[in-house]
């Protein structure tokens, strides 16, 4: 590998740190580009006044065991918290335990509602239905009517925008295959203490104690410590291709527009905005596929109350119409080192596209709105909410439509053949619904890949029983490109 140009690393992110931090082990200098002001991305911890925010809420679990390595190299074991799993689903005022707890289940349900929910399974299972191309039709012949009705269809319309009878089949089988409701119901009935073997189903995670943004503000000092540079406020703009490699990239920092040698560039931007930085200009071929990518966008209302208002949760699924919201963590529950004494911080979080009614609307609006929701609710009264903040991501989840698949493929053949040294990483990067630790471990393949190694980074996140398990929402179905237009919701 060359020594006169650096590799170029464009995010600070996971994916980009954890790429950055490897190549200085190797003795290497990397330039790590970040377009924000902060390191972390997606998974960094917002700070506002003192409170501290975990967007989406980040699990340090993982089934990968050098990428758990990593998380303690970069981190002393003292940063780390062992933290209770606890999550509920909230639906007709009632909370119900997830995982599956049966007596907590029947319970809210009632014995004749159970009844039913489980003759509606039993012929779902004997009659399934006919066709079952589209999502509904394949979760109703897997759980029948009743239970699709009460855990599937309002949360998972809330997060994707589109009704479940216009998402394709195919990937969500992929996605929640392993989830089976009578594997579900012993387990509920013999549960085994400390669940590993489904992410969903674990009762204790580590976490850093000022939660994921720790973990990267820490590994971009290791990665400046040993000799490579973090930039931030520096967006990349371009990569110049000649001679079937990425030679150079251009990025603006302060208003200054500055080019730089590459010997490789790493890239967790968005894939849409990689193939319009590639000079000269792909094909229409490969702009049109990147044009044809789409992402769900997300915003948090954090709220400030009184302590007394706190929940046990680290998150409730939201299955209400009368609410926008989708889920609320309790960031405290996350740590007490995000909170302050006597207060926590409760995280209202929309799930959105960028534009939309409630990405526009102004942050005060947004705090009456949550506060009102969160009232609604019942878990606060309106004079308990003492401030809010609220924080918007664009881009946060890759949205996948019936052409993602054919979109990806050509923009990969075309980054193969023509910049063989130009590495998509990450969920953004490789648009690939990926979990933090994916993102770190096809991170750590690429640079492998660097000094001649050949692994298939997009084989990575392939097992299903990795994956949250459906009623919860944390998988990407696979959607129509509807946006804006099946659900108002949002």
């Amino acid at each position: 590998m060359p020594d006169e140009a650096p590799v170029v690393i464009a995010g600070a992110g996971p994916g980009g740190l954890t790429a950055a931090y490897q190549l200085t082990k190797r003795g290497l200098r990397p330039l790590v580009l970040e377009s924000d002001s902060v390191v972390g991305g997606i998974s960094r911890t917002v700070l506002r006044e003192g409170w501290r925010f975990d967007l989406g809420g980040h699990r340090f679990f993982t089934k990968v065991p050098e990428v758990e390595a990593l998380w303690h190299e970069i981190l002393p074991e003292g940063d780390f918290l062992l933290r209770p799993r606890m999550s509920r689903i909230f639906y007709k005022g009632k909370y119900y335990d997830y995982p599956l707890k049966a007596m907590n289940a029947v319970g809210n349900l009632g014995v004749w509602e159970s009844a039913l929910c489980g003759f509606s399974y039993i012929w779902a299972r004997v009659r399934p239905p006919k066709h079952q191309e589209n999502y509904e039709d394949w979760l109703v012949a897997r759980f029948g009517w009743r239970l699709y009705r009460t855990f599937f269809k309002t949360y998972t319309e809330r997060v994707w925008g589109v009704e479940v009878s216009e998402m394709p089949a195919d990937w969500a089988a992929q996605r929640i295959k392993n989830l089976d409701l009578r594997k579900a119901v012993i387990n509920a009935i013999l549960p085994k203490r400390n669940q590993k073997e489904i992410t969903s189903l674990i009762e204790e995670f580590q976490y850093p104690k000022y939660g994921p943004g720790m973990m990267w503000e820490v590994c971009a000092e290791k990665v400046q410590a040993a000799g490579g540079t973090v930039s931030l406020s520096s967006r990349l703009t371009q990569i110049h291709v000649a001679d079937g490699r990425a030679q150079s990239v251009t990025y603006v920092h302060d208003g200054t527009e500055v080019e730089q040698p590459a010997s490789h560039v790493v890239s967790t931007m968005p894939m849409r905005e990689l193939v319009h930085a590639l000079t000269p200009a792909p094909s229409d071929e490969v702009l049109a596929a990147a044009d044809g990518l789409h992402y769900r966008d997300y915003l948090t209302v954090a709220l400030v109350v009184p302590e007394s208002r706190s929940f046990p949760d680290n998150w409730i699924y939201i299955h209400a119409p009368e609410v926008e919201v989708g889920r609320i963590q309790n960031y405290g529950s996350w740590s007490p080192y995000l909170v302050k004494d006597g207060r926590t911080c409760l995280g209202m979080e929309y799930f959105v596209f960028e534009g939309d009614r409630l990405w526009e609307m102004a942050d005060d609006d947004l705090v009456a709105l949550a506060t009102r929701e969160l009232a609604t609710l019942g878990l606060v009264e309106p004079g308990d909410v003492e401030r809010g903040y609220v924080v918007r991501v664009p881009k946060a989840y890759p949205y996948y439509d019936f052409t993602y698949q054919a979109n990806v493929q050509t923009i990969r053949k075309y980054l193969e053949t023509e910049a063989p040294n130009v590495h998509p990483i990450g969920r953004n990067g490789m648009h690939k619904y990926n979990n933090q630790d994916h993102s770190m471990y096809t991170a750590m393949l690429t640079v492998e890949n660097m000094f001649g190694a050949s692994h298939d980074i997009w084989s990575v996140n392939v097992e299903e029983e990795y994956h949250e398990a459906g009623s919860t929402g944390r998988d990407a179905p696979v959607l129509p490109w509807a946006p804006r237009s099946t659900l108002t919701t949002t």
